[in-house]
Order: structure tokens, then sequence, then C-alpha cells
């Protein structure tokens, strides 16, 4: 059979900045003529448990050696997981896409460095891996992120803009026939640190944010971060909401609800500016990501855009596991050497075929 008929049958796994776990998810995508196809067949959804959720989350913490060390544990773990998937579900694939948990995002420094080592996942489960697709963009003097958008760009291509809300809430759509993506705000990241005051996970379909009222110096100190005025290509990470935004919220002598309330309020406006500034009116609108799930923000947001942009919510497979099928589907561009990073995105010198294979030993 031809490449450009050939069925790749891959793992993509994905862990986000939220830490809600893993997400695996067993992909087979197709190229007929010039466009692609896609189904996510499998899929599997690992919380982590407190002891990994703690590590992961400190791992920013670790001294170069602890680092280095939990990189490679991870990657058994991860390959670990991949393994038993397949067993599970008696599947063949030709290889597994790794997208890795992210530690340090800093690409106005040149770093950036997602955990997870490749040679440990292939090792750990006997397959072809790929990973590491941030470092090369970043080298090339790119953000590294998002990384999503190619995916939009040749899987969804019927929507105008494509928003994921995860820990962090990010944006891709078309403009002068270029892809144009970013990261917006925080999302879940700081929805999330505002639960954990209570000790909960997160705030279901957002019920809690529904009952408070607006917090106008915190909306204010948020909406005022220089973050929201700079020009993309941008893109955020943990150390920026630590220094930036986790001091408004700790110094916020308030109730949760109304933190909430307020947050939401802050993500839905900010979300809502980035839309109208395209000027792209009557438009649509999917949104993927745990974020999707939260009924007062999407429901906020939709107030904002009134009749700018019309909300989509997918079926729950694509909210849960689009990211996850985009990193699989990274991996497929990367093993056939065609781009999968895009420098109208990243502002990276060139386009790029990104991402690292390894194979097992």
């Amino acid at each position: 059979m031809a490449i450009s008929t050939k069925t790749y049958k891959i793992i993509g796994l994905m862990s986000g900045t939220s830490l809600d776990g893993l997400d695996i998810a067993y992909c087979e995508i197709e190229k007929r003529q010039d466009s692609w196809t896609f189904s996510i067949a499998k899929t599997k959804n690992l919380d982590y448990d407190s002891e990994l959720k703690n590590k992961l989350k400190n791992t920013i913490h670790l001294d170069p050696i602890n680092l280095l060390v939990f990189h490679n544990q991870y990657g058994v773990w991860l390959g670990s997981q991949v393994k038993q998937f397949l067993e599970e579900n008696n599947l063949k694939i030709d290889f597994v896409s790794s997208h890795g948990h992210t530690v340090y995002h800093q690409p106005e420094i040149g770093l950036t460095y997602q955990i997870g080592s490749g040679q440990h996942i292939a090792n750990s489960c006997n397959q072809k891996v790929i990973c590491d697709f941030r470092t090369n963009d970043v080298a090339l003097g790119g953000q590294g992120a998002p990384l999503v958008p190619i995916g939009d760009q040749l899987l969804f291509s019927n929507y105008d803009f494509c928003l994921n809300l995860g820990g962090i809430s990010n944006i891709s759509f078309e403009l002068n026939n270029k892809r144009i993506a970013y990261d917006i705000s925080p999302a879940n990241m700081l929805l999330n640190l505002i639960c954990s005051k209570i000790n909960l996970e997160y705030d279901d379909r957002g019920k809690l944010a529904k009952t408070g009222t607006l917090n106008k110096k915190v909306l204010e100190d948020l909406d005022e971060l220089t973050y929201y005025k700079e020009p993309y290509p941008k893109s955020l990470g943990y150390e920026w909401f630590a220094e930036k935004v986790v001091p408004i919220i700790k110094n916020a002598n308030d109730s949760i609800e109304n933190l909430l309330y307020t947050s939401v309020h802050h993500i839905a406006s900010q979300i809502s500016n980035a839309i109208k500034e395209t000027g792209k009116k009557n438009s649509s609108l999917l949104i993927t990501g745990g974020g999707a799930k939260n009924d007062f923000l999407i429901e906020i947001l939709q107030q904002k855009l009134q009749k700018f942009s019309t909300v989509v919510i997918p079926g729950t497979k694509i909210i849960d596991y689009k990211e996850a099928l985009i990193f699989a589907f990274m991996g497929v561009l990367r093993d056939r050497n065609e781009v999968n990073s895009l420098k109208s995105v990243t502002g990276a010198k060139k386009d790029s075929s990104s991402g690292v294979i390894y194979y097992p030993h």
C-alpha cells in the first residue's frame, strides 16, 4: 500500500499542566489524497495517585540529578501504562507518541523541558516512541508552544477557532492564510488552585463559581497582567503563573465562591477579547479540554461573545482526548518527516518536523 493511503495506528499520550492524569488514546489516522481522517478508537484516563501527583507538582523544585532520575522513572511508568493498555485491548501499533509532562517552559531563555524519557518508555513497552516535540522549535528561536494548531489546521479545519481549556487556555485560527495560535490565559490551573484551598480537585461544572459575586479588585489585578498586552507569538508556563497569578489569589481576602466567580469572568474576558480582536464575526468556536465541562465558564463566555461567535461543544471523546489525538498526529507527521511545528504559530525561524524517535532495546 502506498504511503499516502497508509493507516497509522498510534498511541497518543498527554499529561497536562492541570495534573488531572494521563490521557491514553489509541488513534487510527489515515491520509487520503490531500486530506487526513482520524478515529479515536480506544481511550483511557489514568488519575495520578496523590504520591505521583505531588511528585509531578514539585518537580520544578528538584535538583538536577533528582530531576533526571525522575525523568527516567516517569518514562518507565508511562511505558508500563502503555504496555498494560495494549494488552487490555489486544492492540498492535506502529508507535507511541508522547507529549511528556512539562516541568520548565521559559522560551525567552531558550528553555523548555518535558519529563518522561523516550528511551525508557520504548524499553518499558517494547514499542517505537516519538516524543520531545517542543525542544527543536525552541532551538529555532520559537516558543515551542502551542503545538496543537497543526492538528487544528489539518484535522479540524471546519471550525473558525479551536479553543482548548486545559490548565492554560489556548486558541488557534487562520488569519491571512496563516495559522495563528497562542496561550491566552490560565484556565483550570487558576480555578483548581482556588478549589485546593478547600481540598477540592476542581469546581464541578462551575457550580461553586456560579454562587459567587465579583471581586472588582482581583479582576482588575488579573486583567492588568502585562502578558495580555504582549503581541503573539507567546506562551505561558507554570513559572509565570506561580510568579504573577498565585500572589493575587493568595492576597485576596475573599470567599472561594467569589474568587471562582471572578476568575471565571477573567478567563472568559481574555478569551472573548482574543476572538474579537481578529474581527471575525459569525464564527464557530470549537471548545475542548476539561474546561469545556465547566457549564458556568461556557455560559459566561457565550454571554461575552454574544453573536460574535457560536460555541460548539463536541462529544466527550473529543473534549477529553483531542490533545492526545493531536500528539499522535504530530508523531505521524514526524515519522513522515513532514512539518508538524509552524513558525507562524511559534515565531521560530522556520517550520520544522520536530520530535525525537526512540527504538526499544
